[in-house]
């Protein structure tokens, strides 16, 4: 993400805030009590987000993580591609016998 696109979000949820309360305001909610009310939704919606974060780490899921798995799987598919037939067959009868090794 970019610093720009930090600002932006920040300033939309500034804001957001703002419209939130007018419109509570308008709902005829007294002023004190549409401040708490959209300061208590702001919130709830921040930890919703936080919690979406927290999510991604816990689970590796998040954006360096996937760009360092793809990266990884392009160097050894190259590597792969650079084997001679013989070579890759080998490589091919040696992971199939791994493979019997671990499920029996």
């Amino acid at each position: 993400m970019r610093r720009i696109d930090v600002l932006v979000i920040t300033l939309g949820v500034f804001l957001g805030g703002g419209v939130l309360y007018l419109v509570l305001r308008g709902l005829g909610i007294e002023g004190l009590s549409a401040g708490v009310w959209a300061q208590s939704l702001l919130m709830l919606g921040l930890l919703g987000w936080i919690s979406t974060y927290l999510f991604r780490v816990a689970t590796h899921k998040m954006t360096l993580n996937q760009q360092l798995d793809d990266y990884k799987l392009a160097v050894l598919q190259k590597r792969y591609e650079s084997l001679s037939p013989e070579e890759q067959a080998a490589l091919a009868a040696e992971v199939e016998e791994e493979r019997q090794r671990r499920n029996s």
